[in-house]
């Protein structure tokens, strides 16, 4: 009886945990959606429905250019991200060299760093070789961000390849590039469209990089957001917001649907 005793009060205690954290995470995104749609600007009770910050929010210009501007840097991002992520994880994964430890280790301090130290050394390096501020060097910045989730994220898919299928295929006459293509891409498939979408997520919900690396007048949404809270907020940040978390949302449980990470489909 103690044991079972024991057992329901732990189970409890940590389901309880598990329900705060839940509640912490996602009470205040569930209330910025409802206030998304609250007729008051100034989000007085009680609640009266309303579409008029969607409205508002689509005949923003500035709302919408700062949305597609974040919208085709992360996706620039994700395809060189992805792309020199995924051959530097095969290289590391591949061959031996010289450093090829310390390289690896070299990895995680970006993913560690506070941005805005990482923006403060990016800021005066761009100046320094005379690049500047602008869009390159923005993209420059979130792909040096997004590499280390790609390549730590395609590396743990590549521990569970079996080298013994890329030695048959080679045995068989197929050329390196064959294999690579034909037995170890898609195997690694589900790690390489996980690291894309950390890349996409780093780059789109960027700000501090994005801030230092932006040219006056060419901000992305992040940092329009921010320039917004600080001005005077208003809902139309609540609609757009809430329409990034819903489509953040649909995409990762889209993904999680129809590619499990294990390897199977």
């Amino acid at each position: 009886m103690k044991a079972q005793l024991r057992t329901r009060v732990t189970t409890g205690i940590g389901i309880f945990y598990l329900s705060s954290i839940l509640f912490f995470l996602y009470a205040p995104i569930l209330v910025m959606a409802a206030m998304s749609f609250n007729a008051s600007e100034f989000y007085q009770l009680p609640f009266q429905f309303s579409t008029q910050w969607y409205e508002r929010m689509w005949e923003n210009e500035a709302i919408l250019s700062a949305a597609w501007r974040s919208i085709w840097i992360a996706i620039v991002t994700t395809v060189f991200a992805t792309a020199l992520g995924t051959a530097a994880s095969v290289a590391l994964w591949r061959y031996d060299f010289p450093g090829k430890r310390i390289l690896q280790v070299l990895l995680f301090p970006p993913i560690a760093i506070p941005w805005l130290i990482t923006g403060t050394a990016m800021l005066i390096f761009f100046f320094g070789v005379g690049i500047g501020r602008g869009t390159p060097a923005v993209i420059l910045g979130h792909v040096a961000l997004a590499l280390p989730y790609v390549i730590v994220v395609v590396t743990a898919r590549l521990a569970t390849f079996d080298r013994t299928l890329e030695e048959a295929a080679r045995s068989l006459g197929a050329r390196p590039w064959m294999v690579t293509r034909r037995v170890m891409l898609p195997w690694i498939a589900p790690g390489v469209i996980a690291g894309a979408l950390f890349a996409f997520a780093v780059s789109f919900d960027q700000f501090v990089i994005s801030y230092f690396l932006s040219e006056p007048g060419d901000s992305t949404l992040p940092v329009l957001i921010y320039t917004a809270i600080r001005k005077g907020f208003t809902p139309e940040i609540n609609a757009i917001s809430t329409i990034i978390i819903a489509v953040s949302m649909v995409v990762m449980l889209t993904a999680a649907r129809f590619t499990k990470f294990g390897g199977e489909k």
